[in-house]
């Protein structure tokens, strides 16, 4: 175990020495808002067809909000989804 540089430290610590801690951060917040649309959609009863017919956008463009491994949804995009299932996007720096 001594030869572990790793014993000891969080996984934070573990990800920052990899060189992916902010990547994997990233990937976290993106799982959470596309669950948490998922579940606003699911209490709504409202299908991705549905959803995009209330934001004026195509049901490929819900797929890739509800993606959280697409990178190319912008806060617009996450707000007037959001919006159109009675919630709201904040975002904060801590």
């Amino acid at each position: 175990m001594a030869d572990n540089r790793h014993a000891g430290s969080g996984i934070d610590d573990f990800l920052r020495d990899e060189g992916v801690l902010e990547e994997v951060q990233a990937l976290a917040i993106k799982e959470v808002i596309a669950w948490q649309l998922d579940q606003a959609m699911r209490d709504r009863k409202l299908s991705k067809r549905k959803l995009a017919e209330l934001m004026r956008t195509s049901r490929t463009q819900v797929d890739r909000i509800l993606d959280p491994r697409d990178g190319n949804v912008t806060i617009v995009t996450l707000q007037r989804a959001a919006a159109v299932l009675g919630r709201k996007v904040n975002v904060e720096l801590v």
